[in-house]
């Protein structure tokens, strides 16, 4: 049943089946294992990463496509749920509009950049893309009037998901069980469904044309597949998931503005995830995203604390100063690149094969 569930791509390493179990379970059990509010927030963004990172896999790991303007489609999403939040009132029913404004309008700009661009070469694709998003980033901030402008938008959402709605008066193993848990819970699911969803995807005949593109779309094509189909529905999928995600961090934060979805910064963060865990494997969204955050989450207060340990050694106690956290975040990345060059999933499964052997 398991192996229905997840299309038949299980983990294929003892390892790495250890490590997801106990994200999966802590994701799962996180207002409970990790009580406050920072854990809590924690949590949700991984969940929601995830399955930004994995929808951004499904075009550079399983198709071959560098694309600079998965962010435009996150935002695209989130701001689809903040405007009919903002103008429809708190209520699931101004959700569901939102989620499925913001990925339609996703899948139809996808499908006209997809249609226009894929053509080129691949380098020059992605300067259209980091193109169209840098454009798209000032439309936004000039529509103040709708966006909010720099500034964005603050949105009430529905009261079911707010610390004010309690569902129980008591606690449950000592966590209030409100509305924050609510909101927690239906981020958690959905982005498990959602990146189900995407393994059923990838592991269809559907993907496995994907990695034949992706391997040599020349071959691909005088076979008889149309690479340009394949690759602009590839676009538009990945682009619509993109979208929904961008709709649970709307709902979580109950605030969107470029800073949050829209900005190179987060591009470079997706980048760095789908490298870390490993390119054309979904799990490495997985594993990416749940290092990558807990860095940028915990790094500086872990290094804070070097920092006063090794007070006595002053060149020491100053390159462990939290200031330089970036500076250490990326030494790591440098590293996890040099030792995983397939990225973690990648070295595990590989390891575990010629262990086999």
């Amino acid at each position: 049943m398991l192996a229905n569930l997840l299309s038949g791509d299980t983990p294929r390493s003892r390892v790495l089946t250890i490590v997801l179990l106990v994200i999966f379970v802590s994701l799962l059990l996180a207002p409970f294992l990790f009580p406050g509010t920072r854990s809590l927030e924690t949590a949700a963004r991984i969940c929601i990463f995830v399955v930004l990172v994995a929808s951004y896999d499904l075009l550079l790991g399983y198709t071959g496509i560098v694309s600079f303007a998965h962010t435009m489609f996150f935002g695209i999403g989130a701001y689809g749920a903040a405007i009919a939040l903002n103008h429809m009132g708190a209520s699931f029913g101004s959700i569901l509009v939102g989620a499925i404004a913001g990925a339609l309008v996703a899948a139809g700009l996808a499908l006209l950049i997809g249609l226009f661009s894929l053509r080129v070469k691949a380098i020059f694709f992605a300067m259209v893309t980091l193109a169209v998003a840098s454009a798209f980033l000032v439309l936004v901030s000039q529509l103040s009037g709708l966006t909010g402008g720099e500034d964005g938008l603050n949105y009430k959402i529905p009261r079911e998901f707010t610390p004010a709605f309690k569902l129980l008066d008591d606690r449950l193993f000592g966590v209030r069980v409100d509305g924050k848990l609510l909101a927690y819970y239906f981020v958690f699911f959905v982005s498990l469904a959602l990146f189900l969803l995407m393994l059923r995807f990838v592991n269809s005949p559907f993907g496995r044309v994907l990695q034949a593109v992706r391997e040599n779309a020349f071959r691909a094509e005088a076979i008889g597949y149309r690479v340009v189909t394949y690759r602009t529905l590839a676009t538009v999928l990945s682009a619509m998931i993109a979208a929904l995600a961008g709709v649970l961090l709307a709902v979580w934060l109950r605030y969107t503005g470029p800073a949050t979805t829209l900005s190179l910064e987060i591009m470079v963060d997706i980048l760095l995830m789908v490298v870390i865990g490993g390119m054309g494997t979904m799990y490495g969204a997985v594993i990416g995203a749940t290092i990558f955050i807990l860095a940028q989450t915990y790094l500086h207060e872990l290094m804070a604390v070097a920092s006063d340990a090794t007070a006595p050694v002053p060149l020491l106690s100053a390159l462990l100063s939290p200031d330089r956290w970036l500076l250490w975040l990326g030494l790591l990345f440098v590293l996890s690149v040099y030792f995983f060059p397939t990225g973690i999933v990648g070295r595990l499964r590989g390891a575990e094969s010629r262990a086999a052997k």
